[in-house]
């Protein structure tokens, strides 16, 4: 099948699909109110209280992690070129609201579009920015071809692409390829991602580094988590940002330990709308429980107490890192790909990782070198060797890691200002329409 016919196939069934898309966020937003606002926006209209202002840098960042990372290229951004106007964009509920603590005065935030012809012309016509950067895996067809037919540059920043998702491409191929051409430039984490973004198609790839080790965490947090881990007196293992299929098996791991001595579990859900959901399953496991958000700057007397802390607030990962002794990675243990690592490292916090860890192979790999973390075939045994990190006689072991997380992660900064200066140098490039 050609690239023209099978976009065309894909917008039209984007068009058809797009009634149950708006149905899906209406229902959402039951939970999460943001996903019914600015419905606009969702169709190319633009909307907000900041007008669209021709010229401004696009960044795309479709959720709350590629938002995060977004972070310091921001920073870099307008620290080489101060006055910079931003235009920021997300898919999700949780992003928008991370991004919106990024802006300044003369920046605008929108949702981006759904990826149909006259919802990414509209959008494009309306704010006609002079660069679109979309992070990490955004690669959207209809809107790479309406950018270029727009005359509007397009780089994929922090890019990765896994070898799973890669076999995944291939059966989308004249799809895919045709759009991975049409980006102007690929700035990717690592030789791998770029070996395999060339082999889809992209154009003029450049290996720059994972911005998330250029993301500093906030030093109020680290000092909130240390101070809740000295009041409480005891151990904490911290289940960091697990996904759907893992809380139960760790719950029941974690129930077969004696009772006498066990650590304190601290569990953060990666996605809010879940946090009600695995509350229930910590108390029908027969577990007393704490949630986060039920108290303010300081834990109450009874959460010293409890056998499970429920991290049910966002923004906070740093605070509940420097409050663990160690940490389990979440969507490690289930084929899910594993979360961001990289953070753990930077507030030094051992790292016990599972199986599969294909969304940051080359950071897993290098934090397995360094020492900062250690790879377990399941769940069972990651919780026995986080007992055996926490135990009185392995603090030695524990500051060792420790040290050795901070050390891997500072090692490996600097992707933001190379994305930076690479960013704008082709926004200087004369715009061709």
């Amino acid at each position: 099948m050609s690239e023209p016919l099978a976009r065309a196939l894909y917008a039209l069934l984007l068009r058809l699909a797009t009634p149950l898309f708006l149905a899906r966020l209406w229902w959402r937003g039951r939970r999460e109110p943001a996903y019914r606002s600015h419905w606009g926006e969702r169709l190319g209209w633009p909307g907000g209280a900041t007008p669209p202002v021709p010229g401004r840098l696009w960044l795309h960042a479709v959720s709350l992690g590629e938002t995060l990372a977004a972070a310091p290229l921001i920073q870099a951004l307008r620290a080489q070129e101060p006055g910079l106007q931003l235009l920021l964009t997300h898919g999700t509920a949780t992003g928008r609201e991370a991004g919106a603590k990024l802006l300044q005065p003369g920046d605008a935030q929108a949702w981006l579009p759904y990826d149909t012809p006259g919802a990414v012309r509209r959008f494009l016509r309306a704010h006609r920015p002079r660069i679109g950067v979309l992070m990490e895996t955004e690669i959207w067809p209809v809107l790479l071809h309406a950018a270029q037919a727009e005359g509007v540059p397009v780089v994929l920043a922090n890019a990765r692409l896994s070898a799973r998702s890669a076999r995944k491409g291939q059966r989308l191929a004249a799809l895919l390829h045709g759009a991975a051409a049409r980006l102007n430039a690929v700035l990717a984490q690592t030789e791998a991602d770029a070996q395999r973004l060339r082999a889809a198609g992209a154009p003029l790839v450049q290996v720059m580094g994972n911005l998330k080790f250029d993301i500093t965490p906030r030093p109020e947090l680290l000092a909130r988590g240390r101070a809740w881990r000295v009041a409480l007196g005891r151990p904490v293992v911290l289940a960091a940002v697990t996904r759907e299929g893992e809380e139960a098996p760790l719950l029941a791991a974690w129930a077969a330990l004696p009772a006498a001595g066990r650590p304190l579990l601290l569990l953060v859900p990666r996605h809010p709308q879940r946090f009600d959901e695995v509350a229930a399953l910590v108390t029908q496991a027969g577990f007393s429980l704490q949630r986060r958000s039920r108290w303010g700057e300081a834990p109450p007397p009874a959460a010293a107490q409890a056998d499970v802390w429920l991290g049910d607030s966002l923004g906070e990962m740093a605070q509940y890192y420097a409050c663990a002794d160690a940490a389990l990675l979440g969507g490690s243990f289930a084929p899910l790909g594993g979360q961001n690592l990289i953070e753990a490292a930077a507030c030094g916090c051992p790292l016990l990782m599972g199986p599969h860890t294909f969304n940051f192979a080359q950071a897993a790999e290098d934090a397995l070198a360094a020492g900062a973390a250690e790879r377990v075939a399941d769940l069972p045994t990651a919780v026995a060797r986080a007992l055996a990190w926490v135990a009185g006689d392995a603090q030695a072991e524990r500051t060792r890691r420790a040290d050795a997380a901070v050390v891997f992660a500072q090692t490996h900064r600097g992707a933001a200002a190379r994305m930076a200066a690479a960013v704008l140098a082709l926004r200087a490039r004369p715009q061709a329409r």
